[in-house]
């Protein structure tokens, strides 16, 4: 839609086009340090990449307009917080897209960031922050680092809006059409609630009133930012039906007025930093049809009042991600033909690799295999691999055996130790929690000198909530927030 205002602007069309491209705000994409970054994903048979892209919603009240709509005065000008985080994954063969959303209230360690403007320096973090802080560590190249960290999910791009781009993107589509089971209003007697006032049933908004659809935690289901992420997961679900069922290109003024809100609202990487780049995204995107778009949320557990990954869940949920499995069940690897995957070459030989096994075998009903570490260290000596050690930690669980690297130059070590032992590839991982070529023996290897890698699943897990994008659900209202 972009594309055509541009080409349709009679007389003045190279001029607007470098209005809508000043309109838009670039930043760096990824501001951690680049030995860090997750491997670009191997192309399919055809060629064919996927692309992951970055959604992030920012809380920064650094404008009068961000202030007025936002609230708390008191953190005026404070370092904004990346309220909403969305990973927007299309497939290699552009078939079906996910969306994996992080509750904010996550707890992670962040990677090391550089400030680009300022070049400050935010050291990586080994206590455990809430993930919203990684925005306020020199911009969204730092919450797209931490991703890249915990998922190793290369990420290709990112889009940013504030309080005063969502309002005013609503505005300019026209109004979303949401949905409530009863009628609510999200306001409390000590004033907390977005302020969000309907009726029961359907009702298109807009402006302020989406922006506090989006913002509503007080009178959704459990009151948790859980329930907020549903919401705004069925926000985008109808915002997308709502955009291909009515967008037309006969009316020019509302695609220029679309067009000027669009690029002035956003913050995207310089390599999305013109309408032109955006135009290709957008055919991309629309190639996926309604049916094959499904909403997710980060497998999670509590931890207080915030929320950790769940172990082998959200470890699931990425894998599905990283290798391209469609999160709705429809289509498997073999009708995907991936193309032989390359593999790395050994920066030593065998004898030369060192290699540190750790014992991750416990699991919730068995206590760890005693000497484990040591049994499998011994057994890669006995192959060749004369540095192998043990460390006599006991991790906690693992339920697959790993093989973990911490850079690009000892990827092809990694890769050997896995062929040496039978480890598929796919659990070769990098990681920047070990400091060299790390095997993690998991609760799948307890006993035994040869390895025998278990079926992998490729099921979403059920924790992860989906929603599939043609779906039109209705939130569940606390009764508490009724009138």
């Amino acid at each position: 839609m972009l594309a055509v205002v541009v080409l349709g602007t009679a007389g003045a069309g190279c001029l607007y086009y470098q209005h809508l491209n000043d309109n838009l705000k670039k930043e760096d994409l990824n501001i951690g340090d680049p030995k860090d970054r997750a491997a670009a994903p191997t192309p399919n048979a055809a060629g064919q990449t996927p692309l992951n892209i970055l959604l992030i919603g920012s809380d920064g009240r650094n404008s009068k307009e961000d202030q007025e709509l936002g609230g708390a005065k008191d953190t005026f000008n404070s370092p904004p917080r990346a309220d909403v985080q969305m990973l927007l994954h299309v497939s290699a063969d552009r078939t079906n897209m996910s969306v994996v959303s992080m509750p904010r209230d996550t707890l992670l360690q962040f990677p090391e960031c550089t400030d680009p403007e300022t070049r400050q320096v935010y050291p990586a973090t080994t206590s455990l922050r809430i993930t919203n802080d990684s925005l306020g560590r020199g911009g969204p190249g730092c919450t797209v680092a931490t991703w890249e960290k915990l998922t190793d999910i290369h990420i290709d791009h990112f889009m940013m809006v504030d309080f005063a781009g969502v309002v005013s993107m609503a505005d300019a589509i026209g109004g979303v059409p949401v949905c409530v089971d009863r009628n609510i209003y999200s306001h409390t007697s000590s004033g907390h609630g977005s302020g969000l006032k309907l009726k029961k049933g359907t009702t298109y908004v807009k402006g302020t009133q989406a922006l506090q659809w989006l913002r509503t935690r007080y009178g959704f289901e459990d009151g948790s930012d859980i329930a907020r992420t549903k919401a705004q997961h069925q926000y985008m679900s109808a915002m997308v039906r709502e955009l291909r069922a009515n967008a037309t290109l006969g009316n020019p003024d509302k695609l220029r007025g679309l067009a000027e809100t669009a690029t002035s609202a956003l913050t995207v990487d310089r390599g999305l930093g013109t309408v032109a780049r955006l135009y290709d995204l957008s055919t991309e995107l629309k190639k996926v049809p309604t049916d094959r778009i499904t909403m997710t949320t980060m497998p999670f557990v509590y931890s207080g009042e915030r929320v950790l990954p769940k172990p082998g869940d959200a470890d699931q949920l990425f894998r599905l991600v990283r290798e391209d499995i469609p999160l709705d069940g429809k289509g498997t690897r073999s009708t995907r033909k991936p193309a032989p995957e390359a593999t790395a070459v050994p920066a030593d030989s065998d004898d030369r690799i060192a290699v540190q096994v750790q014992n991750g075998t416990r699991t919730d009903e068995s206590a760890p295999a005693r000497g484990r570490a040591t049994e499998v260290a011994q057994l890669l000596v006995g192959k060749g691999f004369s540095r192998a050690g043990s460390d006599s930690s006991t991790l906690p669980s693992e339920q697959r055996t790993l093989v973990r690297y911490p850079s690009a130059d000892l990827k092809g070590d990694a890769e050997r130790v896995a062929k040496v032992l039978g480890i598929p590839a796919g659990s070769v991982q990098r990681s920047t929690d070990v400091s060299g070529v790390t095997l993690v023996v998991g609760a799948d290897w307890r006993t035994g000198g040869t390895y025998k890698a278990p079926k992998q699943s490729d099921r979403t897990p059920a924790s992860a909530n989906i929603l599939n994008g043609a779906e039109q659900k209705c939130m569940t209202v606390d009764p508490a927030y009724s009138w």
